[in-house]
């Protein structure tokens, strides 16, 4: 009786990490669905922004040190060190900016600059 209850009791603490059953009805199913993928999507902007996750950190990734965004820009910064104080732009003045500005409008949102200006004035 003893081993049958411990198995009873390992059995329904699996059943709790596994969560709620899966709903019967279509409708339900899909709003299941759509709150995972809500969830992972804020998730991944957590992990890529480097903010604390508390759910990821209960998942059994390592604590302590610096995860996602936070890790990204410290390779960032030094991989881009020895650039420190380098002008690329600095021969242009607001004239040229706009002219380039103007010169890769094309059907972009209004207020967004389009990658092409920045290649365009970055590159030698």
């Amino acid at each position: 009786m003893k081993e049958i209850k411990g198995k009873i009791r390992e059995t329904e603490d699996d059943l709790k990490d596994l969560g709620p059953a899966m709903p019967a009805e279509s409708n339900e199913k899909q709003q299941v669905l759509w709150n995972m993928i809500t969830e992972f999507i804020q998730s991944y902007k957590n992990t890529i922004s480097g903010r604390y996750d508390a759910k990821r950190q209960m998942s059994g990734s390592q604590g302590g040190g610096m995860t996602g965004g936070a890790k990204l820009k410290m390779n960032y910064y030094n991989l881009y060190s020895e650039f420190t104080g380098y002008g690329a732009t600095s021969e242009y003045d607001d004239m040229h900016i706009s002219r380039a500005v103007q010169m890769h409008e094309g059907d972009g949102l209004s207020g967004f600059l389009s990658v092409d200006v920045f290649i365009y004035l970055i590159s030698p």
